[in-house]
This record gives C-alpha cells, sequence and structure tokens, in this order.
C-alpha cells in the first residue's frame, strides 16, 4: 500500500495516542525513512525475539506489527516463513517503502485506534518501539486492546525504551521527539494488568549506527496470553 490518509503507528518511536501526536511521529520518520533501518539493523535482541515468535508460531500464523517500519527485519522474517503479517504505521513514507521491501505483507498506514481488532483475531502482535510517543495512559490501553486481540495462548513482543520520564523533549538521530515511557518493572506491571504472561525480558543497551545516535537502554518482554 502507498500513502497515507492520516495519523498511525512506526516500527521506532510512532504514537497512536492522537492526531497532533500522530503528525509528530509522521514528520520523524518521514524524515528518517530508510535510514531508521540501517541504524538498528545490527540488533541482536530483536533478531532473537522473532527468532523466539517463529518458535512459537504454527505455520501460516497471522501476525500484527505495530508501527511496521520499512518492514525490515520483522515484516520480512515473518513472511518468509510462511506467516500472514498485517504491518501498521503512522509514515507514509515508511509504508511506502516496506510495500516495496516486503510485498509478502499487507501494510496499512492508519492509527492503530482506527483499526477493528477483533478477539483472538492473530496468532501473535509485535510491538517495537511504537509506544514512546504517546501518553501512560494510553499506552496502557493499547496494550490491553492488543492484548485482546491475541487468540489464548497467542504470544506478543513489546520493545521499549525502560526509562521513567513522561512528556520529556529529546532528540532521536536528529529529530526532535516528545518521549514518555515506564520504568521497567512498572511496565511489566501494566502488561500482566492487561491479562498477558511475561514469560521472558531482555534488557541490552543498544547504540544506532547513527552519527547523532547515543546509547539507549532496551527492554524486550516474551508474553503470551492467558
Amino acid at each position: 500500500m502507498r500513502g497515507c490518509a492520516g495519523p498511525a503507528p512506526h516500527d521506532g518511536r510512532t504514537s497512536v495516542a492522537g492526531e497532533d501526536d500522530g503528525r509528530r511521529a509522521a514528520a520523524v520518520f518521514d524524515a528518517l525513512g530508510s535510514v531508521y533501518e540501517k541504524a538498528f539493523a545490527h540488533s541482536e535482541a530483536h533478531r532473537a525475539s522473532l527468532e523466539w515468535l517463529l518458535g512459537r508460531l504454527a505455520p501460516g500464523g497471522r501476525v500484527l506489527d505495530v508501527g511496521s517500519g520499512t518492514g525490515r527485519p520483522t515484516a520480512q522474517t515473518l513472511t518468509a516463513a510462511g506467516h500472514d503479517v498485517l504491518g501498521v504505521d503512522v509514515s507514509p513514507v515508511m509504508v511506502d517503502l516496506s510495500a516495496r521491501q516486503v510485498p509478502g505483507a499487507v501494510f496499512r498506514c492508519a492509527d492503530i485506534w482506527e483499526l477493528p481488532l477483533e478477539e483472538g483475531s492473530f496468532d501473535a502482535v509485535c510491538v517495537y518501539f511504537s509506544l514512546l510517543q504517546m501518553d501512560r495512559a494510553r499506552q496502557a490501553e493499547l496494550i490491553g486492546r492488543l492484548g485482546r486481540a491475541l487468540v489464548p495462548g497467542g504470544s506478543l513482543v513489546l520493545a521499549t525504551v525502560p526509562l521513567d520520564v513522561d512528556g520529556v523533549d529529546a532528540v532521536f538521530m536528529g529529530q526532535p521527539v516528545r518521549v514518555t515511557s515506564f520504568a521497567g518493572e512498572d511496565l511489566v506491571d501494566v502488561v500482566r494488568g492487561a491479562g498477558l504472561t511475561v514469560l521472558a525480558e531482555e534488557n541490552s543497551l543498544f547504540t544506532p549506527d547513527h552519527p547523532e545516535a547515543v546509547p539507549e537502554p532496551h527492554l524486550f518482554l516474551y508474553c503470551e496470553r492467558v
């Protein structure tokens, strides 16, 4: 799918928490484009989480990628293994890139809040760094909604920057962003409150491959719907 008619989420730090947040996030990731993919291509934790998902998915599993970015590595890895991937992203530039780079997946440029999500409609959900430009209440609400969209026993991978910050202005790879996040233990509580079991946690320090990037803590939560 090419083009975008409104705000939506992304495989980096995209917001789905309101029109203004969506527009800001779209501007950031439109500007970054394929630079974002290059900066995060060497994330071993991201690829390890995809291997975990592949080990849990039955053939032909249906996966929702919230904030699908350029489609690589997430959608590309999952479609190459024969799974049915729906990617959703706020940035029209990212949606255009993903549609060209991963033709085997379906990509929509739409706000995740506007996307009908029937209960139990996905075998897995990926949320890679796509909560960081929405407020905490909205993050918790979305996690609950995504959890309910999983089949019983379905898998969710959630990755974020686990910092206790609320509406902090920052610069991400040269782009201005406003960041809200939870400390790691608080996010685990939110996930559990959404009816998900946290099977494993992985913490790491990662530096994006970009001249203006700085080291940042990453938290990956491996979850299952109860």
